[in-house]
């Protein structure tokens, strides 16, 4: 026989899946939820902690459970892909907003990341992709003018890859990359609608051309829920 706060729990899920209970909506209280199964407050408890520590939920201090956004985005970890190429792939509306653009000298971090010198220049560029309205990346890209040459607002609107590859003819090879969670920045709250998130999922790349040049460092920021980092593995003999 199932338990009573599973059998909960796979009730309000299947609510949630089924659009009955709609995505950023507040959930019953306790209170009311324990009229509503006719159970105890910690059979009521047991399920919402088992429906926020699967990703369905957020209980919030002092307001009540949330319900969150279940309909994530397949972002690839091993692959290179641009966030145009990801758009077209997820057929949902998106836009990308540019914050920063300017050619500047790199300070220790850069040329460390980089691997340039005080001397080199380098093109700093922030941006914001929106995806169904809602701001849920924050791109910042450092590429060596060694490189890129040029680069304008409405190239970085569009697709600094397809730039690079079509017109400026470079062949981008390999990237290395890093996957963290971090405490959401100032920066991250001002540019994205973090809604009531205050972590934020890093992935830093390193950017190759086929020579093994580097010339590209980013920090993409994405919002938590909002992605499935997934990737393919074999197992090799």
């Amino acid at each position: 026989m199932v338990s009573k706060y599973l059998a909960i729990y796979n009730e309000i899920i299947t609510k949630i899946e089924s659009g009955e209970i709609e995505s950023n909506t507040k959930l019953s209280s306790e209170n009311e939820l324990m009229k509503e199964y006719s159970v105890s407050r910690d059979t009521i408890r047991k399920s919402l902690n088992l429906l926020e520590q699967n990703g369905y939920i957020q209980k919030i201090k002092g307001k009540g459970s949330f319900v969150l956004d279940i309909n994530k985005f397949d972002f690839p970890v091993s692959g290179l892909t641009s966030f145009k190429e990801l758009s077209e792939k997820i057929g949902v509306k998106s836009s990308t907003i540019v914050k920063e653009l300017e050619l500047i000298k790199p300070d220790k971090f850069l040329m460390k990341q980089l691997n340039v010198s005080k001397d080199d220049e380098v093109w700093k560029v922030i941006r914001v992709r929106e995806i169904g309205d809602k701001k849920i990346i924050l791109d910042k890209d450092f590429f060596n003018k060694k490189f890129v040459p040029v680069l304008t607002k409405d190239i970085c609107e569009d697709s600094i890859f397809e730039y690079i590859e079509n017109e400026l003819g470079l062949r981008i090879g390999f990237a290395k990359k890093e996957i963290t969670v971090q405490q959401a920045t100032e920066e991250d709250k001002k540019y994205l609608d973090l809604e009531n998130y205050n972590m934020i999922v890093v992935v830093k790349n390193y950017i190759y051309l086929d020579d093994t040049s580097l010339f590209q460092y980013t920090e993409s920021r994405h919002r938590p829920d909002k992605f499935k980092f997934v990737d393919f593995a074999r197992r090799s003999y």
